[in-house]
């Protein structure tokens, strides 16, 4: 069950944390905010709410900060009218491009969106250009320290799993979205930290790049990430290992 590693793009985000922590911390909050607008403040009920505050605890987002962004979303205290947009595109060689926003200025949002994609040579393209590379999974990550992988494997797939691969250090386990949370509660009850544990976008195939085409795609996924109106950016790019360590 070898491959590209689904974890390298998440990977490579997470290495950047640090950098960005007050970013990071605001645009958690800001999903935390909509999530509860859409479905609610119990998480039981809420998987939107319930990710996000995964994410929340993932990135030690400090809990006066979830607790505000719960507030805000239930109509407690008075924020900003936040949409939800996507833009698809191509980056430098071809590479697919997907990038999620939550803004309350779309017009501000889709120009720097426009500006970064033409700076780095990438271009804008029509809805669904590109997203019909991706499909939505479940990703789990474990740490492999002594884990029996046979063991791990089997249970996981008996929970609703549909992959199981070993990479360097690392188990990545995937499922379809509606088992998600059969396979959490599999890892949970069995006392197994995850690393990462989100839903996400998996690119089919993947596109390598070389030289100055790499370079300017990295560059083009970090200003994006960079931007504050910007959740996700999914693309097919095949990290370099040198990156993804970076």
């Amino acid at each position: 069950m070898s491959g590209h590693s689904k974890w390298a793009n998440i990977k490579h985000k997470k290495g950047k944390v640090d950098a960005i922590r007050g970013k990071v911390t605001t645009k958690v909050s800001r999903e935390i905010t909509i999530a509860v607008r859409m479905g609610g403040s119990d998480p039981s009920g809420n998987m939107r709410l319930k990710l996000a505050l995964q994410k929340a605890r993932e990135n030690n987002i400090p809990k006066e900060n979830i607790q505000r962004a719960i507030q805000k979303g239930a109509g407690a205290i008075d924020g900003n009218s936040y949409e939800e947009i996507n833009y698809e595109g191509y980056g430098p060689g071809g590479v697919a491009i997907m990038v999620e926003a939550m803004t309350d200025n779309r017009n501000r949002t889709a120009a720097d969106v426009r500006h970064l994609f033409s700076k780095y040579g990438g271009n804008l393209g029509e809805t669904g250009c590109v997203s019909w590379m991706f499909k939505q999974k479940g990703l789990f990550v474990v740490e492999q320290d002594g884990l029996d992988e046979e063991e791990l494997m089997l249970m996981t797939l008996d929970s609703g799993a549909e992959d199981f691969e070993a990479t360097e250090g690392e188990f990545e386990i995937t499922s379809q979205p509606d088992a998600f949370e059969q396979v959490q509660e599999a890892l949970e009850k069995n006392n197994i930290k995850t690393v990462v544990s989100r839903i996400t976008m998996v690119p089919e195939t993947t596109t390598s790049l070389e030289g100055d085409e790499s370079v300017k795609m990295m560059k083009l996924i970090e200003a994006l990430e960079d931007l504050d109106d910007i959740q996700e950016v999914y693309t097919n790019f095949d990290m370099p290992e040198e990156d993804e360590e970076e």
